[in-house]
């Protein structure tokens, strides 16, 4: 969507501040011994408490309020009360929901409590990536462009990207224009970020694979070539300058 008045930046705002808060508290409620199903089953109640409703579950029924990833995981995993969390784990959480007609989107890659497989370096690289994508959008910027940063930044690193997955613009449904914020730079896309338009833009940054597969649950997805995927996700506006970043109270980058 695009932003025309300052009640519709509001309305966004409101969606943003439910996701990047539930995330936030999904994120310090997670503790080994406990399933991924009761760690979303938190997340939901977080939104309801909001007023806010799933994304995932509105838009794809999909079978979790929240999308919590394990390990070798790349995203969309489902939430089961037979995955239980283990000190040392590499979660990612996505959180989207719908708010009084708008939607915001955010997600973050975390070590459950002692780094002890040395996951840390992934996840700070994902962030520090987004960190630098973001800073560099504003409106008339070639979204090729921004993509061949992220790649750039995540081979400096020692890292592939994800190609099939990507970040996308959003604001009165979960998904609109445009459809893919690639994190490699497509030369085929020649669409500039326009002033104003709310966008989610993603990380997935991976130890070794360039794809993302789906797995016989038909959502989980986990690389090509195995390794782990790190993400972190922020919804943005796009403006003349540096964007405003709606979900910043799910300091992932605190």
């Amino acid at each position: 969507m695009s932003i025309t008045t300052e009640d519709q930046k509001i309305g966004m705002q409101q969606a943003s501040d439910a996701v990047a808060i539930t995330l936030k508290k999904m994120r310090e409620f997670a503790k080994p011994g406990i399933s991924t199903k009761e760690l979303d089953n938190y997340g939901g109640q977080l939104l309801v408490q909001m007023g806010a409703r799933s994304a995932p579950m509105l838009t794809y029924g999909f079978p979790g309020h929240t999308c919590i990833s394990i390990n070798e995981e790349a995203a969309h995993g489902i939430p089961s009360a037979n995955k239980i969390l283990k000190e040392g784990d590499l979660i990612n959480i996505d959180v989207s929901a719908e708010l009084n007609g708008y939607w915001a989107d955010n997600g973050g890659s975390f070590v459950l409590g002692e780094d002890i497989h040395g996951h840390g370096k992934l996840i700070e690289a994902s962030k520090e990536i987004l960190r630098k994508a973001i800073s560099n959008i504003k409106g008339g910027v070639r979204i090729s462009e921004i993509g061949r940063l992220i790649e750039t930044e995540a081979k400096k690193a020692g890292y592939t990207v994800i190609k099939n997955l990507t970040g996308h613009g959003i604001g009165r449904s979960l998904h609109e224009e445009p459809h893919e914020i690639a994190n490699y730079c497509d030369r085929f896309n020649f669409t500039r970020f326009k002033k104003n338009s709310v966008v989610a833009i993603e990380t997935f940054i991976s130890t070794r694979s360039t794809i993302a597969d789906t797995q016989a649950d038909g959502w989980t997805l986990r690389g090509n070539k195995g390794g782990f995927v790190a993400q972190h996700e922020h919804t943005i506006m796009v403006t003349g300058g540096q964007p405003v970043i709606f979900t910043a109270k799910n300091g992932i980058w605190d």
